[in-house]
């Protein structure tokens, strides 16, 4: 393979010289390219001669610096920088790294091109091609035969290990762990500064979060640096991905040696393989997923009548149907999706989201005081709460304090996303579980139409409305509501007072005048000369207890008319 001694030797680019670095004259070259721009260091390779202007670190001994460290770090051939564009010599303090670090640094007479420069290198390259292309092949058949041996992703891991002599992570889509292969050889294991249970999170999110999301289209590893109680790792990402759809990643700590050209070359055959076993493992997944929704969907439609498909059915979906239970619907609403114009992708992310929903709500599941079971479909997140049935039933409070806990939970982790939960009551039998879905899910309903601000109602809380909407049309709602504070209504709309409102923080506070106007926060003696007022108007002095209980159904009446 072409080394930095034989650039020197080439009388096409004659008079470039080398200036620093000389105990790295025999680096071996692979390919050239052009460093102009910082976010290359990203995606720099083993073997790689580094062609620049400058521009790029002139004003800047900081970057210069970076860009000889980062250079060494991984293990390319060198840099070439071409003279008097921006500099007229090299400046000392690269030179002093480049010594240090044994990187060839080296002065291209002005009259140089670049692009011609790589073109006579990679002329001289060409025959060293073919010798790598028979490795790389060698490479490819070496993991391809594990999976058609029935192999899995343990053993492409510890080939992959093996062959590019350091340790690895294989991660799914979610940062998550997957399987990992430490090194005989690795002085510092994997498990001091790592922890490693799989199916959790390996790193923390401010890491995760800094890889570029267009990561998946370069198809080449990049550099990052993980630091760990005051020691940092060396560590390349490579993602496992097909048409921009990521399934995973394959995260190679660099604690033995630094990887090599062909080490990189191993880690592309390494994803294509991993992103084959990843798609068909979502495939198996997605029939087991279709298999689960489909027996949720009756259950919770009622529509399972067997007893025996009951009793079958719910332990292999890991319910007890001798547990009571009761519902959660959780609603979510990602704002920030609504920017996605491409379908696929938003439709992906939004899986995306939920799934880490759901492994969220799992987590929290030793508050839920009961077993609990959960299920996606869209965007709602279905959670089923089983008790034992000899201990005592679930409050109404004890219900809406784990859907707190929930919501502060999704919120703190899910960042500009909307979540509500609808809560069912729980029932005694398992068969009635379905009554109590349609609860939670009416409690969401009416709880978005009266847009009241709450983000979480037990279906107790609408009951009355639920009773109301459901027994009675809305043009005898309307009859009905005009009729009794109709005139009410219309001095609202034409004097633009607020007496309805006024009605119903009179009866929201059992007609203590202190309190509602303590709540409407408006003085004592407004609030008592409107109830006086509506007194006049109404031709009632609001002590009938049949006018009361008139007038509140009325006001109820008005929610779901949405008049307000």
């Amino acid at each position: 393979m072409l080394t930095i001694r034989d650039i020197l030797q080439i009388k096409a680019i004659e008079g470039i010289k080398l200036v620093a670095g000389a105990a790295g004259i025999d680096h071996q070259i692979s390919i050239v390219n052009i460093i102009e721009n910082p976010d290359v260091f990203d995606w720099l390779a083993s073997n790689e001669l580094l062609l620049s202007t400058g521009y790029i670190f002139k004003d800047s001994e900081e970057l210069q610096n970076r860009v000889i460290h980062e250079l060494a770090e991984n293990n390319c051939a060198g840099l070439c920088i071409k003279m008097k564009r921006y500099f007229d010599r090299i400046p000392q303090n690269m030179i002093d790294l480049a010594n240090k670090y044994g990187l060839p640094l080296l002065e291209l007479p002005f009259e140089y091109t670049l692009s011609r420069v790589i073109a006579i290198i990679n002329e001289k390259t060409n025959a060293d091609y073919d010798a790598l292309n028979r490795r790389s092949l060698d490479l490819h058949n070496a993991l391809f035969k594990i999976p058609l041996e029935g192999g899995g992703i343990e053993q492409i891991s510890a080939e992959l290990a093996d062959i590019i002599h350091n340790p690895l992570l294989i991660l799914d889509w979610d940062w998550n762990l997957l399987c990992y292969t430490d090194h005989p050889d690795n002085k510092t294991p994997l498990e001091e500064f790592l922890s490693l249970q799989k199916n959790r999170p390996i790193f923390p999110s401010e890491f995760t979060e800094a890889i570029p999301q267009y990561v998946s289209e370069i198809k080449k590893s990049i550099q990052r640096d993980y630091d760990h109680k005051g020691q940092s790792f060396k560590c390349r990402i490579m993602p496992i991905s097909v048409s921009s759809h990521v399934y995973g990643y394959i995260v190679v700590f660099q604690t033995v040696r630094k990887l090599t050209e062909l080490d990189n070359l191993a880690l592309e055959h390494g994803s294509t393989i991993l992103a084959m076993d990843r798609m068909k493992a979502k495939e198996l997944e997605e029939v087991k997923l279709k298999i689960r929704h489909d027996f949720f969907d009756d259950l919770l439609s009622g529509n399972i009548t067997s007893t025996e498909t009951l009793h079958s059915q719910s332990d292999l979906h890991g319910l007890n149907i001798n547990y009571t239970y009761y519902c959660m619907v959780v609603h979510i609403e990602p704002t920030l999706l609504e920017s996605y114009k491409d379908i696929v992708y938003r439709k992906y992310e939004l899986e995306h989201m939920v799934k880490k929903c759901v492994n969220l709500i799992h987590g929290l599941s030793s508050k839920a005081n009961g077993e609990l079971t959960c299920y996606y479909r869209s965007q709602q997140i279905i959670i089923l709460v089983g008790k034992n049935e000899n201990k005592p039933p679930v409050t109404v409070n004890e219900t809406k304090a784990f859907a707190h806990e929930l919501v502060e939970l999704l919120t703190r982790e899910m960042k500009k996303t909307q979540f509500l939960i609808g809560i069912g009551s729980q029932y005694k039998t398992f068969s009635s579980l379905h009554r109590s879905f349609f609860e939670a899910q009416e409690a969401m309903r009416l709880m978005q139409r009266f847009k009241d601000n709450r983000i979480i109602s037990h279906f107790e809380d609408y009951a009355v409305y639920h009773f109301l909407d459901s027994n009675i049309k809305p043009a005898e709602m309307e009859e009905f509501f005009y009729n009794t504070l109709g005139v009410i209504y219309h001095h609202d709309q034409t004097f633009n007072t607020s007496f309805i409102s006024t009605l119903e923080y009179y009866f929201m506070h059992n007609q203590n005048v202190t309190e509602a106007a303590k709540a409407m926060f408006i003085h004592r003696n407004t609030f008592i000369y409107r109830i006086d007022k509506i007194k006049e108007l109404l031709n009632s002095n609001l002590k009938n207890a049949d006018e009361l209980f008139q007038i509140q159904l009325a006001l109820n009446l008005y929610r779901l008319l949405n008049k307000g």
